[in-house]
């Protein structure tokens, strides 16, 4: 298989694995973005929208105020964004891997490991350039709270104010902490899925079901330990990315770092995992990614 065939089956393949992972998780991205987001949200900060007390609380509201296809709210954006994401960070991890010398997993642990990592951190940072604006309108369409007049009407709504009131550089809000941030994330999801997936016996078995479940099950505890790994660089993000529309005069948060400072002092540590748990539950989505990328590659070999 030529090289520029292998790059587009797994482009294809991560795409496809994000898209349909994305709309299945949808309801618990949106409660986990909410959370997350609240206390750099206007009406919940001047007291129009009450906050949001647990996950619990927050899917009964969601439901009672903004009706049950509210779960998917932004989901549109999310794949349009999720799959260009997806399929560059596979596509890019696969290509970087290749310009490492290879590793033996039993005698070159270290190295094998950290070949992983590497290629796995870069990957996400050089797809995160890509995409970022259709990250952050995911994030806006997806914090909107109560049961008014949404404050966009759209992705493009979204995008075209955010540039009229702030210029190109806004939708950029919050992309260092993101940089940052992404290579613990992908670094651990891919490099810890990869490195476990060498050590998997199951893993190129004949049985279906099995080879499936040993899959998950490495793709699942990657998915969680990466997750909370980079998760206060993503609160830090999400809360850079709640004030974009907005005059530098009216900013909570003057940056990065006075975000980090902001948060700690005024809410605690604890605040940088605000909707955690719903990040938790959220990772069956990303195990899910690895497992169908991994099956559809594994059918396209010859």
């Amino acid at each position: 298989m030529s090289n520029s065939s292998e790059f587009l089956i797994n482009f294809m393949a991560g795409g496809v694995s994000g898209a349909v992972a994305k709309t299945c998780t949808a309801p618990i991205e949106r409660v986990k973005l909410l959370i997350q987001t609240q206390d750099a949200n206007p009406k919940i900060i001047s007291g129009e929208v009450a906050r949001y007390t647990g996950i619990v609380d927050c899917f009964s509201r969601v439901t009672k105020e903004q009706g049950f296809k509210a779960f998917w709210r932004g989901n549109m954006t999310n794949i349009i964004r999720y799959f260009p994401t997806q399929a560059f960070n596979f596509a890019f991890k696969d290509t970087i891997k290749a310009m490492f010398p290879r590793a033996d997993k039993n005698t070159e642990f270290a190295k094998f490991f950290a070949i992983n990592m590497a290629s796995g951190g870069l990957a996400g940072a050089g797809s995160l350039m890509i995409v970022y604006p259709l990250d952050y309108a995911r994030t806006r369409l997806a914090s909107d709270v109560g049961a008014g007049k949404q404050q966009f009407a759209g992705l493009s709504d979204c995008l075209s104010k955010t540039v009229k009131s702030g210029g190109v550089k806004a939708l950029y809000n919050g992309v260092g902490v993101s940089i940052v941030g992404i290579i613990p994330y992908r670094g651990v999801y891919f490099g810890l899925f990869d490195t476990l997936s060498g050590f998997n016996p199951y893993q190129k078995d004949e049985k279906a079901l099995l080879r499936a479940s040993s899959k998950f099950a490495c793709a699942q505890f990657s998915a969680i330990s990466a997750g909370y790994a980079s998760y206060p660089f993503d609160t830090v993000r999400r809360r850079l990315q709640m004030q974009s529309e907005k005059p530098k005069s009216e900013w909570v948060y003057q940056g990065t770092a006075d975000c980090f400072a902001k948060i700690t002092k005024e809410e605690g540590i604890t605040a940088l995992f605000k909707g955690a748990g719903a990040n938790a539950l959220r990772t069956v989505g990303a195990a899910m990614v690895l497992v169908l990328y991994s099956e559809i590659t594994e059918a396209f070999k010859p």
